[in-house]
């Protein structure tokens, strides 16, 4: 026995040989690997690599070029300011890609032949995204305009009085007057087509509408037919768009103009449209639910020949995310999440055959090559961030093609996630995932942080996430426990279903749960010594937990919901507390004040846990007023507590510079009150 565990020992030892814990600086010192794009040979592949300046704060997206023969990667362009959005000509002659080096972000071209990118388009407005049209004659882009305005350059003249106006107020007249970070003011994004010199311009989307959607759209929301006639694009038309989830997918000739409604018989959320290379079929992802924005998206198939619609994975309870056509129209590509991973799933258009084909990791960026022999993806874990990958379609082997951040990652002591279940207070079974912390020693006594995802439909997951980051959470010497509660993605729309309605209740017996076996599963874990921390919905779960529990030692609540009444009131997305709580405050007002943190802390038995509590001013979502009430509640209880508020961020914390103090913050305030 005592020579197993000297082996043990020894293994760990050699395991960490050399390595070192990671830190914040390590964390933005990586390369992140975005948008991709393979050619239409399958030889080379543009990436979009964004690097991050910690003493600049900021970062700098540029392109880069790989060669999928042999790996051989080199970068594309220089520019201090954003390069990204890399389209490949549809003959391969070269790449079109966004940058806006010159000012205004516009189209511009770069030859394979060699020579300096050419400026393409010089609009009066910003170029959001764009694409070829097939024949590669035209572009397809997006930009936000005045929908009165009779042509971009009155759209560009009010923008620049609106900028230039010593006056800053926002005037609404309806709802949704924000949208996540941002006021409207009055504009809205529509797909227009031009051509390769940015004239002949004209709005393919026209009306007093958003396209692509304001919200809960797909990858992207337009599509061009392969011969080049119609455009496939998403759009809300419903009076109310903060009350609706109603996104409908149109289709319309370039030339004239002439909307049709694809899904009009639907009235819960079309998006994503996809033309198959023969032209045959539009693919789409449906829900099913007014009103839900978590329904499962099923993968919809609609023949343009017979005019009729299918689901292709009505048998798979799981939600379609990323879809990729195969080049033979035969198969598509989609990943979906499933038990704490993202999946890639094939689904075959005749028989509707559904097979898992990689199950590991976190899979996205789906390109199948032009062979229909391969197909490529980006894949993260908890241990690394994306690389690209490919799969061999007849082999099932699996390569990897970059390694951009391997010389970075060899310094660090990172684990894999390992995987946990569990039985929770109503015999349903719970899955989690455990990260060990950096030099970890069979025998030794570690403190515990249980990191609560958002959504509440969301999912912890084997990923490497650049704000939550598992590994950075372990790096002081934590163990790290996530747990998909009921209202997780990943597991079936049943246990997706069950937080609504329910957002103290079973999510949260859950947790508790989960505690119960990690404590009782995983000696190494100090139950003397645990904190919790959690975001959005993971911050609504650490201020209910502050005021129902005090097995804790500390706690981080990041943009969490404290009244239920006053969010509602707040918010942009209508629909999602009228869903969750059955109605608004003034038709269930049971339900705001049941499912309230605020209503609970008068309870100090149990509203006693140190908290800190974190925020940023331009949160739209979960506005930065719920974190004031939650800290002036626990300093008027007279608990330990710290506020962080950011004025320049979001729902999220996106600077690096506040990303630092983020985590110098998290990992302080949990050091105090554990050791």
């Amino acid at each position: 026995m005592k020579k197993t565990i000297l082996c043990t020992l020894t293994l760990f030892a050699f395991a960490w040989a050399g390595q070192r814990a990671m830190t914040v600086q390590d964390l933005w010192n990586m390369k992140r690997i975005g948008d991709t794009a393979l050619s239409p040979d399958g030889r080379l592949m543009a990436l979009v690599v964004t690097s991050y300046d910690m003493e600049k704060n900021s970062g700098n997206a540029d392109l880069w070029l790989l060669s999928t023969n042999d790996n051989a990667l080199r970068q594309l362009t220089f520019y201090e300011k954003f390069d990204g959005a890399p389209r490949w000509k549809p003959d391969g002659s070269g790449l079109a890609f966004l940058s806006d080096r010159n000012g205004r972000r516009q189209i511009y071209f770069l030859s394979l032949a060699g020579g300096e990118a050419r400026q393409m388009t010089h609009l009066p407005v910003t170029v959001e995204d764009f694409i070829w049209t097939p024949d590669g004659e035209r572009f397809v882009f997006v930009a936000s305009v005045f929908p009165d305005a009779k042509d971009l350059d009155e759209t560009a003249r009010r923008l620049d009085e609106q900028e230039q106006s010593k006056v800053k107020a926002h005037i609404s007249d309806r709802l949704m007057y924000r949208v996540f970070d941002h006021w409207t003011e009055g504009v809205r994004s529509h797909v227009f087509v031009c051509d390769l010199e940015g004239q002949a311009v004209k709005d393919l989307t026209p009306g007093d509408y958003d396209t692509p959607p304001v919200d809960l759209g797909g990858a992207r929301d337009y599509a061009i037919s392969p011969d080049a006639k119609e455009l496939a694009f998403v759009r809300n038309q419903d009076p109310v768009v903060a009350l609706s989830t109603n996104n409908d997918i149109l289709l319309t000739a370039l030339d004239p103009v002439t909307p049709q409604q694809c899904t009009a018989a639907n009235k819960a959320n079309d998006n994503q449209p996809l033309y198959s290379p023969d032209g045959r079929f539009l693919a789409y992802r449906a829900m099913q639910r007014p009103g839900f924005e978590a329904d499962r998206y099923q993968l919809m198939l609609f023949d343009r020949t017979t005019r009729q619609t299918i689901s292709l994975t009505s048998q798979l309870d799981r939600s379609v995310n990323g879809v990729a056509w195969a080049p033979d129209s035969r198969t598509l590509f989609f990943t979906a999440d499933n038990q704490g991973r993202s999946s890639i799933y094939s689904v075959a258009t005749a028989t509707g055959r559904v097979e898992e084909i990689i199950k590991d990791h976190v899979n996205s960026g789906l390109m199948p090559g032009p062979d229909n022999r391969v197909l490529y993806f980006k894949q993260q874990s908890v241990a690394s961030p994306d690389e690209i990958y490919s799969l061999d379609l007849s082999t099932r082997q699996i390569k990897k093609h970059t390694h951009i951040n391997q010389p970075l990652l060899d310094q660090l002591a990172l684990t894999p996630a390992e995987d946990f279940s569990f039985s929770s207070f109503d015999g349903k079974k719970v899955h989690g995932l455990l990260i060990k912390p950096p030099f970890f020693t069979p025998g030794g006594k570690y403190p515990l942080i249980y990191v609560i995802h958002g959504g509440p439909q969301g999912m912890s997951e084997d990923g490497f996430h650049f704000r939550w980051n598992p590994a950075l959470f372990a790096a002081p010497g934590y163990v790290v426990a996530m747990v998909n509660f009921r209202g997780s993605t990943g597991y079936g729309q049943a246990w997706t279903d069950a937080v609504s309605k329910d957002w103290g209740g079973g999510p949260y017996r859950d947790l508790m749960a989960g505690i119960d076996y990690l404590i009782k599963s995983y000696p190494f874990i100090d139950q003397d010594r645990m904190a919790a921390a959690g975001g959005s919905y993971g911050g609504f779960m650490i201020n209910w937990i502050a005021a129902h529990s005090g097995r804790f030692k500390a706690l981080v609540s990041h943009a969490g919901v404290f009244d239920q009444r006053s969010m509602y009131g707040a918010t942009e997305e209508l629909w999602f507390p009228e869903w969750e709580m059955a109605g608004t405050p003034y038709d269930r007002p049971e339900l705001y004040a049941k499912w309230s943190p605020s209503f609970y802390v008068q309870n100090l038995k149990k509203f006693k846990t140190p908290t800190l509590v974190i925020h940023g001013e331009g949160d739209y979502r979960v506005p930065y007023t719920q974190g004031l009430q939650m800290f002036t509640a626990l300093q008027r209880m007279g608990v330990p507590s710290r506020l962080l508020v950011y004025p320049d961020e979001t729902h999220f914390v996106t600077k690096p510079q506040n990303a630092r103090l983020w985590w110098n913050e998290v990992h302080g305030w949990i050091a105090r009150w554990l050791h």
